[in-house]
This record gives structure tokens, sequence and C-alpha cells, in this order.
């Protein structure tokens, strides 16, 4: 299992759509962040808020793209040109409709599920769709055609604590993740039922 260098979480840019179920991924990272005191710094050759720490005994690179999502993959391509870091090496966090809030999925490689921050970094990374994903439950609003204006909108704050909770939980496997032991991680995270009744 190749170690992960480099973690994003994908959002769109801006205040308006900050506490939005589409920038989950984000909320990860800056979670992530947060509990191990890593400063995040605006950086425009990066496309985005940048930073790098140590998590646990690695060294870590975050990145939240401040493109909007469908051009996620450029922010994301240049900051794995710049550190020669390959697919098989990146962590995408990104909010997922088909698993419900409170729950989460570890998964390596496979399609985009018609997620465009998924479809441009594939795209940007030549097609190569064998990075990690850590998809972060926000639930269906239950028709295709209500998905935009969902993906768009504030949780409940029923949903927001149980994806908060998820986020927590997924922070505190982080390490364990990092140190390879995939498994490990898979089977905690994919035991988490934040907020499930």
């Amino acid at each position: 299992m190749s170690s992960i260098k480099l973690i994003v979480g994908l959002a769109n840019p801006g205040s308006q759509y900050q506490d939005t179920r589409h920038n989950a991924g984000a909320w990860y990272v800056e979670e992530l962040a947060r509990a191990y005191n890593i400063p995040f710094k605006v950086e425009s050759k990066f496309h985005g808020l940048f930073a790098k720490g140590l998590i646990g005994s690695e060294e870590i690179k975050l990145l939240i793209p401040t493109t909007f999502m469908n051009v996620s993959g450029k922010a994301i391509q240049a900051v794995a040109n710049f550190y020669k870091i390959a697919p098989e090496e990146i962590l995408v966090a990104h909010d997922e409709l088909d698993i419900d809030p409170g729950t989460l999925k570890l998964k390596k490689g496979g399609g985009h599920g018609g997620h465009n921050g998924l479809r441009d970094t594939i795209s940007k990374l030549g097609n190569n769709k064998e990075f990690m994903r850590l998809r972060v439950g926000i639930g269906h609003p239950g028709h295709k055609s209500q998905v935009t204006g969902y993906v768009l909108s504030k949780p409940s704050p029923d949903d927001r604590n149980a994806i908060n909770l998820a986020i927590d939980e997924a922070v505190r496997e982080t390490p364990t993740l990092l140190n390879g032991d995939w498994d490990k991680a898979v089977h905690r995270l994919h035991s988490v039922k934040a907020g499930a009744q």
C-alpha cells in the first residue's frame, strides 16, 4: 500500500458555500488541520489553501482547492506536479450522496459517480483513477433533479451533527491510515454510524 502524501478536501470557495453539503470533504481537512495544529495559507500557485505538517510521524500536505468544485483537479494537479506526488499517494475527501449523513466510506480508485470534483481530478491526473477517496455521507434528496440544490444548501442541524461526528472519527483514524494500515482504518471507519437512529 503506497503511503499517502497529500490529503485534499473538495469544496466550493467563498463564505456562501462554506456550510453547504458539497463542502463536506473540506470540513474533514479543516478539522484534521485543527487537530494537528497545521496552519493553512493561501497558496496562489496551488490554487488553494495549502498546509504541511506532521500527523503522527508522517509529514503530510493538506489542500483545499479555492477553485470551484468542477475545476478542483487544477489545484490537485499543481501540488502533485510540484512535489512529485503520484495519484496513488493522494487521498481526496468529498461529499457522497449515496451514503447517509454520519457514515463514511474509504475506497481506492473507481469512477467519479457523477461528482464533478472527482471527474475533474481524474482528468487532471491524466485519467488516473487510482487515488484514494474518503466519502463523507450527506444523504440524497430523493430525486436526481433536486441534487444540485441539495448539495449547495446547508444540512439540517441533525444531519450536520451526524456529519461532524463522522468527521471526528475520520480525523481520529487518519494516523492509522497514514501508517499504511488500510484494512484497520477501513474496518473502523465503515463501522461508524454517527447519529444513526
